[in-house]
């Protein structure tokens, strides 16, 4: 699932670009929102069951990491890749569940030169992240900052 992509430049706006897909354990489901959102659903198997969803579902912030480690694996190259000045429009559409697999989809709407450094840019992306069904489970928008790539002199 890796993407040969080494610079700003080989990126193309309007491409989607599948970054691969996880599942989640009920353990990993717990051990991560022990750690950072101990709500009931997310930490309780017996007090999930008895939420409106039914049953143990992940952190929407869990679902996030994950959708990062397959970016930072499978796309965003380690000797360009420059950060993100953040996401906007984060939606959590539907539970992440264990023992599910889920696949993630990020798809650049667009690229442009840096207006005050010339060695960089950026691209805003849409990143979604899909049920077995085909369904939207995740969505989010972004930006990420790339170096260009260096003249052959």
């Amino acid at each position: 699932m890796k993407h040969n992509i080494e610079y700003l430049d080989d990126f193309e706006a309007g491409r989607a670009y599948e970054l691969g897909s996880f599942t989640l354990t009920e353990a990993e489901i717990i051990d991560f929102a022990t750690q950072f959102d101990p709500q009931p659903f997310h930490i309780d198997p017996e007090a999930a069951e008895g939420s409106m969803f039914g049953g143990l579902i992940a952190s929407g912030w869990h679902s996030v990491s994950c959708v990062m480690r397959l970016m930072v694996d499978n796309l965003i190259p380690a000797r360009s890749g420059l950060g993100s000045p953040g996401i906007d429009q984060l939606r959590w559409l539907k539970p992440v569940r264990p023992g599910i697999e889920y696949r993630a989809v990020y798809t650049v709407d667009s690229v442009r030169d840096s207006t005050s450094k010339p060695d960089r840019g950026m691209i805003t992306t849409t990143t979604e992240l899909f049920d077995p069904d085909g369904e939207a489970v995740m969505t989010f928008t972004g930006v990420g900052m790339y170096l260009k790539r260096p003249d052959p002199d």
